[in-house]
């Protein structure tokens, strides 16, 4: 049984008021305000007190108390040398300095292989100027009845990021097969896993770099045990953190998702602080 218009454009409501309260968390992406790639020699990084490294298995911090670092977790002063170690594509809110409580967090993040730094600043008038992401209007066509084709294993596609110095890969575990509300012909659309028993679709169309950021995302529900249905709502399409910040590593979609038309529907491209 199909839901009402009326009810899926409340949901979408609730989405959309949800995804903004998001977006302003004090240390969330629209912070972010530099990013450091780490050496394996100790050394300064701009902007950020105490000497940084990072190798194939750990990145370290060696600070003073007086230099103001602590604990992102615990408050506790950063007093000699602290490590850290993450795996591939992880990051941690590791330290933090300046202000009471901590005006900017640094997080360690470690992609392709290699540690960095990025400061997340709640002083960002990236942060500071942000109301809401500009969207278009709630259009019932744009709920799109599709099908899901999955793969017997999942197949890992090379893909480019938002950072040229880091390579991304794209884990393709079946096709989605749509069309567009008017179009004459279908799509076959490579998309990933997006958690437990969810579908997430990083696609271009016609609209980036014009009304829209370079590239977005819409998730959606999986198809039920032992059929291909899915319904795919393209107002729920939003960007991802390098639309809002230039210190964003965020994958771009795989060279064969491109939707040759325009899809007016959901997030737009975000407005630039002045």
């Amino acid at each position: 049984m199909s839901t009402p218009a009326h009810e899926t454009a409340e949901r979408w409501l609730r989405f959309r008021s949800t995804r903004n309260r998001e977006l302003r968390q004090e240390h969330g992406w629209l912070t972010l305000t530099s990013l450091h790639w780490l050496t394996p020699e100790p050394a300064p990084v701009e902007e950020v007190p105490g000497l940084w490294s990072g190798t194939g298995t750990e990145a370290a911090l060696t600070a003073a108390a007086g230099d103001g670092l602590t604990m992102a977790g615990s408050g506790t002063a950063v007093d000699g040398t602290v490590t850290a170690s993450l795996a591939d594509e992880e990051s941690l809110l590791w330290v933090q300095f300046g202000g009471s409580g901590g005006r900017t967090v640094v997080e360690l993040a470690r992609r392709g292989g290699r540690y960095a730094i990025r400061t997340r600043d709640s002083a960002s008038p990236v942060f500071t100027e942000f109301s809401a992401v500009p969207t278009w209007d709630f259009r019932p066509d744009m709920v799109l009845q599709a099908r899901f084709e999955a793969y017997p294993e999942p197949v890992d596609v090379p893909v480019r990021t938002a950072h040229p110095a880091v390579d991304g890969v794209h884990r393709t575990v079946g096709e989605l097969v749509l069309r567009l509300p008017g179009a004459d012909r279908e799509y076959r659309l490579q998309v990933a896993a997006d958690g437990p028993d969810r579908l997430a679709l990083t696609f271009h169309d016609a609209t980036n770099n014009r009304t829209t950021a370079g590239w977005r995302k819409v998730a959606f529900a999986a198809p039920q045990p032992g059929t291909s249905a899915v319904t795919v709502d393209f107002n729920r399409a939003v960007n991802y953190p390098s639309a809002f910040t230039p210190y964003g590593t965020c994958p771009m979609p795989v060279g064969s998702n491109i939707i040759g038309e325009p899809v007016e529907a959901g997030e737009q491209r975000p407005a630039t602080p002045e």
